[in-house]
């Protein structure tokens, strides 16, 4: 298809209404894997505007005028924003990995990788907004917010996707500093700039979690005889007559791959959490709620 038939006036109207029929239907998932964990105690209620001051940090992409402090910013070259203790802790950040590995799934009766991070992505929000705490996307230059408003804004653009290539990697364009972060990926493209984003983000005191998703067929490698893989792009073809031969070397190099994640997630101080697309979404967002809690006391 030409880059001029993509831009026609039935092509976008039709890209509209699938993703019309497609966001309630997301929402609701959401909403009601979320009404299965109690809000509890998570959040810290905003007692009035007498928050104790933390810190100025540099002005970012998307903070608001009236956010920067002219009279510190009158002292340097730059502009910074007052930030207070409330600001930083109750700001979560979401990154949700789009690119094309995570549309697949081995079974029409289970969801795709993207389709599950989406709905555990805006499942978090939900009891992130409901616990009084603003929500943002990494992807995007605007600041977190809370409210529902903000909930629908965030579905929306995770409809539109932003993401090329076989692979993703997180690429966060706001991350403010001492928020909270998750990002959502199968996590099999190069590792190397998660770990780098990871340092990044210790460096401006932002915690949080990787969550891999992963389809069965991925961790089990059910495949045998003549086999052709392809990438969800198709820019990658192997195609061999013994694919069980491969399996101990594939789920030896998976594991490698998990493990390496892992670490460093430790030396940053960060969870991570392995999510399989045949399970159920409620225990990982409870783990996921629970991470967020221990990472931020």
């Amino acid at each position: 298809m030409s880059q001029s038939a993509l831009h026609t006036p039935e092509t976008l109207r039709s890209r509209s209404e699938t993703l019309a029929a497609a966001l309630p239907a997301l929402m609701a998932d959401a909403q009601h894997l979320s009404s299965t964990v109690l809000l509890g105690t998570h959040g810290r209620k905003r007692a009035g505007t007498g928050d104790e001051f933390w810190q100025y940090r540099p002005a970012e992409a998307g903070d608001a005028l009236r956010a920067i402090d002219w009279r510190r910013s009158a002292r340097s070259d730059g502009h910074f924003v007052r930030q207070t203790e409330w600001q930083a802790a109750q700001s979560v950040m979401i990154g949700v990995d789009d690119a094309a590995s995570m549309t697949f799934t081995g079974s029409s009766k289970r969801p795709s990788k993207l389709r599950r991070a989406q709905t555990l992505a805006m499942a978090i929000s939900i009891l992130a907004v409901h616990g009084g705490e603003r929500v943002g996307l990494t992807h995007l230059n605007e600041p977190p917010r809370g409210g529902r408003a903000q909930l629908l804004r965030m579905a929306q653009a995770l409809m539109d996707g932003h993401e090329e290539g076989d692979y993703g990697a997180p690429r966060p364009r706001v991350l403010p500093v001492g928020s909270r972060a998750v990002f959502f990926s199968d996590f099999l493209g190069d590792p190397t700039p998660i770990e780098q984003v990871l340092g990044r983000a210790a460096d401006r005191g932002v915690k949080g979690a990787l969550v891999q998703v992963l389809d069965p067929d991925e961790e089990a490698f059910p495949y045998d005889g003549r086999t052709v893989f392809e990438s969800m792009s198709g820019a990658i073809r192997f195609e061999t007559l013994k694919a069980k031969s491969l399996r101990e070397e594939y789920l030896a190099r998976l594991a490698e791959r998990k493990d390496r994640l892992a670490q460093a997630a430790r030396r940053t101080g960060w969870r991570f959490h392995v999510h399989h697309t045949d399970q159920p979404a409620e225990p990982s967002l409870l783990w996921l709620y629970g991470a967020l809690q221990k990472v931020r006391s």
